[in-house]
């Protein structure tokens, strides 16, 4: 079984910069694909970042791509999500995810969730 849990959100001004971290228990955390998703008010969860077991591939959804950096420390059983210049449209939850082979861009594709940590970006 694996347990994740995520911290790091806030409240921050457009522009700003935000880290999030996500710890997972279990010794085979560096065979764990993970991934963030976020789910704003009224909207579907979406696929935000995702980082290989190894750490050598990461993916980003378009919204995100050279604005966010996923990483991972498996000595640590860590991944972290920097976020700079962030926007008003950015606010949502934010949720770790973890699976067991390859990444997936889906939910559906992740066994293991994190209780969600909130980040607000005002205008």
């Amino acid at each position: 079984q694996v347990q994740v849990v995520e911290s790091g959100g806030g409240l921050v001004q457009a522009g700003g910069s935000l880290r999030l971290s996500c710890a997972a228990s279990g010794r085979t955390f560096s065979d764990l694909a993970m991934a963030w998703f976020r789910q704003a008010p009224g909207k579907e969860r979406e696929f935000v970042a995702a980082i290989s077991w190894s750490g050598s591939n990461v993916y980003y959804s378009d919204s995100v791509k050279g604005r966010f950096t996923i990483s991972r420390d498996n000595a640590k059983n860590m991944i972290q999500l920097q976020m700079n210049s962030l926007k008003p449209e950015d606010t949502a939850v934010y949720y770790c995810a973890a699976k067991w082979g390859n990444y997936g861009r889906s939910q559906y594709d992740y066994s293991y969730w994190g209780q969600g940590t909130q980040v607000t970006v005002s205008s």
